[in-house]
């Protein structure tokens, strides 16, 4: 929202507002006006923006959050403003149809099987081979993914995917999932936006660290990935490939993929701001702020027009804090050293101190975070693994 009225606009936001879908104290100081309406009931988010947009003209939609996106792009039609086509747009969220999609246009993909029930896990298997990761068809932030060995580990994952109730942003999953090939490679996420002329700009390369398989839980991430030249083209050739063959005609995109034998192969293609305070670490890293060139792609704004800026470091990064273990109050040691090392810009803890510490099988595992720059790449590799280190939870004894 900052990026939107720094272009000369004011922003309303449409949110449900309670249980898990309560706007951060932030979003709610930053915005305009707030529509309260249930997100999740598409005709009454359409009438409720249709009046707004009947008093004072909306000059475009943005997704705040992944499950939106597909809403986003219909509302924008119904509306007449810029969006993804509606048509199509279930391809950037539906992750069946995204592969199907891309595989389609010719490009690699890792081999798959959708599965709606227990009874076609051995079949799936039995295409896709071990090891196999399991993923839900259009959940997000690493919830129920999971890597199996075996049979028993796949069917192990697929129960504990199907009993889960918990929702998220008021949705839980229907039972839809992926078995698909295990991709043996770094993973990284690529950066970007279509403008309003339709150019795919790609900004920046990500580096991400993983937690411990079989769960992928993002544990950091540093911009900019360091590859080699032709590696480095090879990456943006084919996202740039990705981008067109997902129709994502305007907006941003966050590209995950894999290397395997430098060979870039799709995870998944958001058509959104990458998540995890990415779009901060790029604007440290290169000066370009991505939620300004979405806002301008929306809105119709030349990408000539926007702000430029230097670049605050070389490379920026972020590393996640994560404590699984048992029940009971706990005490954090070393968060007073860690900000006061050079280069960490934040630090910040986001757990009760009462409550049970989570697990480490997704993004809800995370109990606080340390964004930092470095003057290089190693650098800002050693000083990740430094914070990851230099932070413990204590469990007094009774």
């Amino acid at each position: 929202m900052g990026a939107a009225r720094g272009l000369g606009f004011e922003t309303v936001v449409a949110s449900y507002d309670a249980d898990d879908r309560t706007l951060p104290d932030r979003v709610r100081q930053e915005a305009g006006e707030v529509l309260v309406v249930d997100t999740n009931d598409e005709e009454a988010l359409f009438r409720a923006v249709a009046s707004a947009h009947g008093v004072a003209p909306f000059a475009g939609v943005l997704a705040g959050f992944e499950f939106y996106v597909p809403v986003a792009a219909r509302l924008a039609a119904r509306l007449g403003l810029r969006g993804l086509p509606a048509d199509t747009v279930e391809c950037v969220r539906d992750k069946a149809v995204m592969r199907a999609a891309t595989a389609a246009a010719g490009l690699r993909v890792p081999r798959f099987a959708e599965v709606t029930a227990e009874a076609e896990l051995a079949q799936a298997a039995a295409r896709v081979g071990f090891p196999c990761v399991l993923k839900p068809v259009d959940s997000a932030g690493s919830v129920h993914v999971s890597r199996a060995d075996d049979v028993g580990q796949l069917l192990a994952a697929y129960r504990e995917l199907a009993a889960d109730g918990r929702p998220d942003m008021g949705r839980r999953t229907d039972g839809r999932a992926l078995v698909e090939e295990y991709l043996d490679g770094p993973e990284l996420s690529v950066e970007g936006c279509v403008d309003a002329d339709g150019r795919i700009v790609v900004v920046a390369v990500t580096h991400k660290v993983l937690g411990p398989e079989p769960s992928f839980v993002e544990i950091g991430h540093v911009v900019r990935a360091d590859l080699p030249p032709a590696t480095a083209r090879a990456v943006e050739d084919y996202v740039r490939e990705v981008v067109a063959a997902l129709r994502v005609t305007v907006g941003p995109f966050h590209c995950e993929l894999r290397l395997v034998a430098d060979e870039p192969v799709l995870i998944e293609l958001a058509a959104r701001l990458g998540g995890d305070r990415i779009p901060d670490l790029v604007e440290a890293a290169t000066g370009v702020r991505l939620p300004e060139l979405a806002v301008a792609a929306f809105t119709g704004l030349a990408v000539e027009a926007l702000p430029t800026r230097a670049p605050r470091a070389k490379y920026a990064g972020i590393r996640f804090l994560t404590a699984p273990g048992e029940s009971g109050r706990r005490t954090v040691e070393g968060m007073d050293r860690i900000a006061a090392l050079p280069g960490v810009l934040e630090s910040e803890l986001t757990f009760d101190a009462d409550a049970p510490l989570p697990g480490d099988q997704d993004y809800r595992s995370r109990v606080g975070h340390v964004l930092y720059t470095a003057d290089s790449y190693q650098d800002a590799l050693d000083l990740g693994r430094r914070i990851t280190l230099g932070v413990t939870f204590v469990l007094p004894v009774a």
